[in-house]
């Protein structure tokens, strides 16, 4: 999995990046919420990236934020939201305002989005509800410890959810190595 790209900005046509790195020469997906804030071609960058592979393709999508790869890995696994859509989504709200539209269940903001229909709006919210902190928009926290972070990650992309993933590492200790602690982990879910 590439997990971040941090090189120079060879060319700019949204939605993609072609960022080189190494002399090799990356092309990024990103939302219009990442393309604004990217510097003049030629500058460095960094950007928090997802990997989808497939049979006929591998795309990678970069993020400005980790809170906005959070929220496009969450839409991608809502059942009909491809990769394109998650960041149409991306592009035409931010993180926050789609955390107040799934906490307040607001299907105006979703289906101004291009592609969005009623019943995917539906879903999203549905699906979506309790994904983020209210207050915030950004995913809720998984411990205190950096660390943490990483075994909540391997939780959920071993199929475990947000709720399942936060309570098992609340009785990690947090000076816990990762691989201990998400043996720790799995042991916790599996007496669940």
């Amino acid at each position: 999995m590439i997990g971040r790209i941090a090189g120079k900005i060879l060319e700019k046509r949204p939605p993609l990046v072609l960022v080189d790195v190494g002399g090799v020469g990356y092309e990024i997906d990103v939302p219009m919420s990442t393309f604004y804030t990217l510097p003049e071609i030629g500058a460095g960058t960094l950007l928090h990236t997802h990997l989808i592979v497939r049979e006929d393709a591998h795309l990678l999508f970069g993020f400005a934020t980790p809170s906005e790869r959070e929220a496009f890995r969450q839409l991608i696994r809502v059942s009909g939201v491809g990769a394109k859509t998650a960041l149409a989504v991306l592009s035409g709200m931010s993180v926050a305002e789609l955390a107040q539209a799934v906490a307040g269940g607001d299907l105006a903001p979703l289906t101004r989005v291009p592609g969005i229909g009623k019943k995917t709006a539906e879903r999203l919210l549905l699906e979506l509800r309790g994904k983020f902190a209210p207050a915030t928009g950004e995913l809720p926290a998984s411990g205190s410890a950096p660390e943490h972070g990483d075994i909540v990650n391997a939780l959920l992309a071993l199929g475990y959810n947000d709720r399942e993933a936060a309570r098992a590492v609340k009785t990690l200790d947090p000076d816990v190595a990762v691989p201990e602690g998400i043996r720790q982990a799995l042991r916790l879910l599996s007496k669940a």
